[in-house]
């Protein structure tokens, strides 16, 4: 599976959210922001994003570093920039 994949999955799957996937093999890195987080834990969120990679994420990508924010956090923190 290639990042680009990832991206394009992910994205379907929360429509308007701005995502962008690092990595190569089967080590990845996402960030993801999304209106559809507002109010939700971290872990909702995570689980959400998982939800858009199905099964996926146990047979082709063996690791995920996952960030996620509401569009607020985004632009509050000029680090994530």
């Amino acid at each position: 599976m290639q990042a680009h994949e990832i991206k394009q999955l992910i994205e379907a799957g929360i429509p308007g959210s701005e995502v962008s996937v690092k990595g190569d093999g089967d080590h990845f890195e996402a960030i993801v922001v999304s209106e559809s987080f507002v109010g939700q834990s971290t872990v909702k969120q995570h689980q959400t994003v998982y939800g858009t990679l199905g099964d996926r994420l146990r047979a082709e990508i063996h690791a995920l570093a996952l960030h996620t924010y509401t569009p607020e956090q985004w632009k509050k923190n000029p680090r994530l920039q």
